[in-house]
């Protein structure tokens, strides 16, 4: 594989490699979770984290992909301020960058996102892509606010929102269809030709993304790279601090208590089983507590895997859209030469098969997107489309 040189680099460029190499990793993680919506759906398990009815090695599969919305959404934030920022330049605003950018993602989920997914066209799952496209309008709006204001407004959402958990509207009341858009999953139609879920209720996650917007001068130009990683390290352990506070003792941030289970094992995983839809207080500090302990881990890693994943990481929409492509090709060649093995569909019995495929399956996409990649940065001053992969 040709990669990018990291020794050629200025500071600021490995500053952004180190990003990208994040964006990277939980692509891959996103793929495994891809592989087995795709290919083990006749596993009867409705919920992965389901105590009662998962695997220890399902269950692990299904947490590594939790990583992948909350640093997404974290990372565009910071993404935005680094816009906003850019290096010995004036400030310049990031609204209309984010407007644009999170409309396009809005299109692109009822679209070419949907149409991977949808076995019929008769319901339309308002999933990951939209709710960050709705984060980044949101965004775009918020940042015109002084800078302290926009990380006050993303905290107390981030660690405030538990608290309307208790607030449900049914759906004949006025505020159902507002509050399912912003906290309760469910149907915004359910009659008629189409329906209309949310899976992905917003309000959490516009205060992860005025979060990781206010953390973007962690990669300012004036913060030492050893700053960084003391930062970044101290701020990781922090999130892991508290959630063993507030989770070790029951007392905020998660509606489901643990209890102690028959095995260690089982307890573990009954500890760490946190609501994602939405995303508790909980949720949010183990995953991003794990991100910004694996940013600093980046400051310091400099390998061809690393170097790999930064590959990945600078054309992440672009193989975002692939590997669902590819998976579904991959699937229909399949049931095509081996029939439907598994009931009505094709699939795979083995979760370790699925993580083979999880391993193969970004080697295979590598060089597609590499090619990708180099052609963006050459040509985006002239094809200003391309930023938006």
């Amino acid at each position: 594989m040709t990669l990018p040189d990291p020794a050629a680099a200025q500071n600021q460029t490995k500053r952004i490699l180190s990003i990208d190499a994040m964006r990277g990793l939980i692509i891959i993680f996103m793929m495994l979770d891809h592989i087995k919506e795709r290919f083990a759906l006749h596993i009867p398990i409705l919920d992965p984290m389901d105590l009662a009815q998962t695997s220890p090695a399902m269950y692990f599969s299904r947490y590594l992909a939790h990583l992948c919305a909350p640093m997404f959404v974290f990372l565009t934030g910071l993404s935005a301020w680094l816009y906003a920022h850019p290096a010995n330049q004036a400030f310049r605003s990031p609204s209309r960058f984010l407007a644009k950018r999170g409309l396009f993602l809005i299109v692109l989920e009822l679209t070419a996102v949907y149409l991977v997914w949808a076995g019929s066209i008769s319901t339309i799952f308002l999933q990951v892509i939209w709710a960050i496209g709705l984060c980044m309008l949101a965004l775009a709006v918020l940042s015109k606010l002084n800078y302290w204001l926009v990380g006050l407004l993303g905290f107390a959402i981030v660690i405030g929102h538990n608290l309307v958990s208790p607030v449900h509207f049914t759906p004949d009341e006025w505020g159902y269809n507002l509050w399912t858009l912003l906290h309760d999953r469910g149907y915004l139609t359910d009659t008629g030709p189409f329906t209309i879920r949310v899976s992905y209720p917003v309000l959490p996650w516009i205060g992860v993304i005025l979060v990781g917007y206010f953390a973007g001068p962690l990669y300012a130009q004036s913060r030492s790279p050893e700053q960084r990683k003391k930062l970044l390290l101290g701020l990781g352990l922090g999130c892991y601090a508290l959630l063993l506070v507030l989770r070790g003792f029951n007392l905020y941030g998660e509606s489901l208590p643990w209890q102690s289970q028959q095995s260690t094992l089982l307890t573990l995983m009954a500890f760490f089983n946190f609501t994602k839809y939405p995303p508790s207080l909980d949720f949010l500090l183990i995953t991003l507590g794990t991100g910004l302990l694996l940013l600093c881990l980046f400051e310091f890693l400099d390998n061809r895997f690393i170097r790999a994943l930064t590959v990945f990481g600078s054309a992440p929409m672009f193989v975002y859209l692939l590997h669902l492509y590819v998976l579904l090709l991959i699937y229909s060649l399949c049931y095509l030469i081996f029939g439907a093995n598994q009931g009505g569909r094709f699939g795979i019995d083995s979760i370790y098969g699925l993580w083979v495929f999880a391993v193969i399956l970004p080697i295979v996409l590598y060089k597609p997107t590499q090619w990708f990649a180099q052609y963006k940065h050459r040509e985006k001053h002239q094809k200003p489309w391309l930023t938006y992969f």
